[in-house]
């Protein structure tokens, strides 16, 4: 697993197109965030700008690489050579999507610990690594079911704006309006659940307890997308 992920690494740093999706868009989008916290915090709170940097940065970072570089390695027949070694298949996955992971946390957690220096601490720095976990683990079984639906890596372009566009309207509609009206609605619709999670990390004021509830709607997203990428993922091109 540790071999193909190091060489997964090596390619998606000789990769522009995957390294301008994956660090630098996410990124400017963020700073821009951070830049003008003020103006963000006055329209909702400091919560919403953490929520929307974590889901910037998993939709059009982690997702979109994750669906892009299947999509890739299967037109190539990489998929299909990793098979034929002795690597599993969850050894195989692992290998391909853990650098997207590590590059994605190490983001997020740079992109809220300047949030914090320019804005104030969060209330709850664990319940915020909840949120982050959770969101990561969400779009990582997001992308596997959606690679599932992608010829080829240009089709990504087209099969992964659904979800990242989707997930961060979701998470700028709860950091918004909040929960007080169609709370069910936003928290099951994916993404919901974490945002108001972070949000309420942030802000503080909302018992723990009642804050990892919403970890719920997040898991049963992951077994969704888990069960649906079992049935539609391929590991040949289609003929």
């Amino acid at each position: 697993m540790l071999s193909i992920a190091l060489s997964e690494l090596i390619q998606i740093f000789r990769n522009r197109l995957v390294l301008v999706t994956s660090l630098i868009i996410p990124v400017a989008v963020s700073a821009f965030f951070i830049y003008r916290y003020e103006i963000f915090a006055e329209m909702a709170s400091l919560g919403y700008i953490a929520g929307v940097l974590v889901f910037t940065v998993g939709a059009f970072g982690l997702y979109t690489t994750t669906v892009t570089t299947l999509a890739a390695r299967r037109q190539t027949l990489f998929l299909k050579r990793l098979r034929s070694t002795a690597a599993g298949d969850t050894g195989i996955l692992s290998g391909l999507l853990l650098p997207i992971t590590l590059i994605t946390l190490v983001q997020v957690t740079v992109l809220l610990t300047v949030l914090a220096a320019v804005a104030g601490m969060p209330s709850n720095a664990p319940l915020l690594a909840a949120a982050v976990l959770a969101m990561v683990i969400m779009m990582l079984g997001l992308g596997l079911a959606t690679a599932g639906l992608t010829n080829s890596p240009e089709h990504a372009q087209v099969t992964t704006l659904p979800v990242s566009i989707g997930t961060i309207a979701v998470a700028s509609w709860v950091g918004i309006s909040g929960t007080e009206e169609l709370a069910l609605l936003k928290r099951l619709l994916p993404g919901g659940s974490a945002t108001e999670l972070a949000v309420n990390a942030w802000n503080g004021g909302v018992p723990v307890a009642d804050s990892l509830i919403l970890l719920a709607p997040s898991l049963a997203w992951v077994v969704v997308a888990i069960a649906l990428a079992s049935r539609l993922f391929r590991w040949e091109p289609r003929r």
